[in-house]
């Protein structure tokens, strides 16, 4: 039984969720000592490179599983979840865990509560009314966040900074073949009907909502390669390391968030640390949902020879500027305070910063793949990924705002053990 196998399970649960949950069976059976009867599987918008869903047993009973697919992985060592129980996260504690190479997958007691990312988007679609709760819940679970972080922070070695499992998020998607596949010779948009390779795609400059921006897609990509390689010493915490919305449950009746699946927990860069949620809990739903998105939103595209001027009317929801402004006040203004304080606080780390929120946009999923995407959505995409890498000239964007915002922010509470919900 090889990751092949796993790899297989994910892409089929979209298009024989049934043949899918067959290969199962016998696989949770070998691996942990469970007499699985049946599987059923959750093909979600957000399982964009995992699969989870729940594994009835001859006892009548229940248990959840998830398991994440990164092709080209170069780390040995996931899921650290006893490492977050132990430095004070609220993290479901999983029954059975294989952490065995192509055989990597959790097992989890029976939880009825939503992840956060199906709650948010049930309120921003009108199907569920604004929920204060939710958003109490998100800025109880960012203190804590912070208090950890806190608690935590040391000085890693570069040799100890390399094991770490987030790098296969950033630098390892860069450099270890994805890059390549998703946007390599031979790859192409298409923009009202006509192909465009990405080789021009990537040496263009950009205008974005009438904002310039001096780098190209390769410009920044070269730069992300140096800046993200994981080889660095420097600051580390213990974090979750992939604390996008899909992983994080919300259950109403509990005043903070529960954490699942740390497939990439560990010790690493706090900022890195906040990488994926900065981008993927706000920015990004178009990501999840492009054909919904491509109803509701209009994009127009013109092209002076290697200059191209984007504008589009995508803006993300207001539970989702929630999100980031509690992200932004409560751990990153005063994460960055606390590392400047204690020495920790790399001269470059707004462009690392950029760097890997680059990568959230431009390698977690294939832009150029039709199937997926509308060409209207690929093209956001790729403007998104110019603009978490890059910075305009004059007015700033969303996310450099959000960035400058947490350099200025009052620093009072960055070396006490808490900070206030």
């Amino acid at each position: 039984m090889t990751d092949d196998l796993l790899a297989h399970v994910q892409q089929l649960q979209f298009t024989d969720r049934r043949a899918a949950e067959k290969l199962l069976v016998p696989f949770l059976r070998e691996a942990f000592p469970l007499d699985v009867r049946s599987v059923t599987l959750r093909p979600l918008a957000v399982s964009l490179n995992s699969f989870n869903g729940f594994a009835s047993l001859a006892d009548g009973s229940q248990v959840f599983f998830k398991t994440h697919i990164e092709a080209d992985g170069v780390i040995d060592e996931y899921y650290n979840a006893d490492l977050l129980h132990q430095a004070g996260y609220n993290v479901l504690q999983p029954r059975h865990v294989s952490r065995q190479v192509g055989r990597q997958i959790l097992v989890y007691p029976m939880i009825d509560c939503p992840s956060v990312f199906d709650a948010a988007w049930s309120i921003e679609t009108g199907e569920l009314p604004w929920d204060d709760r939710l958003l109490a819940a998100q800025h109880q679970t960012d203190a804590r966040l912070y208090t950890i972080y806190h608690s935590t922070l040391r000085e890693q070695s570069a040799v100890d900074a390399a094991r770490a499992p987030i790098h296969q998020l950033f630098y390892h998607r860069l450099t270890g073949g994805r890059l390549d596949r998703f946007y390599g010779d031979g790859t192409q948009i298409t923009w009202q009907g006509e192909a465009i390779a990405m080789h021009a795609v990537r040496s263009a400059r950009w205008v974005i909502n009438g904002r310039a921006y001096t780098d190209t897609l390769d410009d920044l990509i070269a730069k992300a390669i140096v800046l993200l390689d994981p080889v660095r010493s420097g600051a580390a915490v213990v974090g979750h390391g992939d604390a996008h919305n899909g992983n994080v449950f919300y259950c109403a009746d509990h005043a903070e968030l529960t954490y699942f699946d740390p497939a990439f927990a560990g010790t690493h860069d706090p900022l890195l640390d906040l990488t994926k949620p900065l981008f993927h809990n706000v920015f990004a739903m178009w990501m999840y949902h492009p054909r919904w998105f491509e109803e509701r939103m209009s994009l127009t595209v013109s092209r002076e020879g290697q200059l191209w001027r984007v504008d589009h009317d995508y803006v993300p929801h207001p539970i989702r500027t929630q999100f980031l402004q509690s992200k932004v006040a409560r751990v990153l203004a005063p994460t960055l305070a606390l590392l400047k304080m204690r020495g920790l606080l790399r001269p470059d780390w707004h462009a690392t910063l950029k760097s890997a929120l680059l990568c959230c946009p431009l390698l977690t999923m294939n832009l150029t793949d039709r199937a997926r995407f509308p060409e209207s959505i690929a093209l956001l995409g790729l403007a998104y990924a110019v603009e978490m890498g890059s910075s305009a000239d004059g007015v700033l964007n969303a996310i450099d705002h959000a960035l400058a915002m947490a350099e200025t922010m009052p620093s009072s509470n960055a070396d006490t053990s808490a900070n206030s919900p």
